[in-house]
């Protein structure tokens, strides 16, 4: 199983995901089973490390997210991940514009995880510090509930 987390800039919230998400994979015992990257649908931030405040808001809670850089959608990710996970619904927006036509990866809202199906996971870059805390708190519900359906998915496969 591969998922792939998507934000704006791949620099806050999908990076954060995809950290959170590896940590609770290992937890659970399911790294080994399943592939976890992050990308940004733009270009801006490409090749950085993500944002200080979202490193110093995943390391208070044993989440590095040090080795992580930021890089851009691109066509192959349709094609080689079995999931795609939008933090908003701009960003649900532009990975279904980007999708080639007869590729039906399925894309969703990261929160719908969560139970929370209309829900973006807002983006704390213009905010402050608390808003990093708020982030982590959803990423982590939703990433409990996305583990809990992947695994059931592989207990199921042949």
């Amino acid at each position: 199983m591969r998922v792939l987390f998507v934000c704006l800039g791949n620099i806050c919230r999908s990076p954060t995901a995809e950290g959170v998400f590896r940590r609770l994979l290992d937890e659970r015992c399911l790294a080994e089973r399943v592939e976890v990257d992050s990308c940004g649908i733009g270009p801006w931030h490409v090749g950085k490390a993500p944002d200080p405040r979202a490193r110093e808001a995943a390391a208070r809670r044993g989440v590095d997210l040090s080795a992580l850089r930021a890089r851009q959608l691109a066509d192959d990710d349709f094609y080689h991940f079995d999931m795609l996970v939008a933090m908003d619904h701009d960003n649900l927006a532009a990975i279904e514009a980007r999708r080639p036509p007869h590729r039906r990866v399925p894309a969703r809202l990261f929160l719908g995880y969560a139970g929370y199906p209309d829900r973006a996971v807002p983006d704390p870059y213009y905010g402050g510090e608390q808003g990093f805390d708020e982030v982590l708190d959803l990423i982590e519900a939703a990433s409990r509930g996305l583990i809990d359906e992947i695994e059931a998915r592989l207990e199921s496969a042949p």
